[in-house]
């Protein structure tokens, strides 16, 4: 049997750009990628603390160090600029690998989306 778990986590982001006008998905700085081992075009759920709207999309990959956080397409309905919102990822394993997976949380500064050291 396999279950869901969390994989990671980067909470309380501040989203910095909405963009209608694009094909999908949350654009993510790399540097928060990296640190919240998020792989490019991998499935995320997007929590809006500012609204309460939860959905999912998929990642492509921001510029190194610039804290963007932007939804694209369909989700820029979702948030607006400034909204904080928390990116978790999931994946699926083994029940007795589950129980001892332990996920990667990120606290990246909520103002600037930088990686605090």
């Amino acid at each position: 049997m396999n279950v869901e778990v969390v994989k990671s986590k980067l909470h309380n982001v501040s989203v910095t750009g909405a963009n209608l006008n694009y094909i999908g998905s949350i654009t993510i700085d790399e540097d928060l990628m990296d640190a919240a081992n998020i792989l490019t075009h991998e499935k995320v759920q997007v929590v809006n603390n500012t609204n309460g709207e939860r959905f999912e999309t998929y990642v492509i990959k921001g510029e190194r160090g610039s804290g963007e956080i932007c939804l694209n397409g369909a989700a820029a309905r979702k948030v607006a600029v400034g909204d904080v919102v928390i990116i978790i990822t999931y994946a699926s394993m083994p029940y007795e690998e589950a129980k001892a997976h332990e996920p990667v949380f990120v606290f990246p500064d909520t103002a600037t989306n930088k990686l605090i050291d």
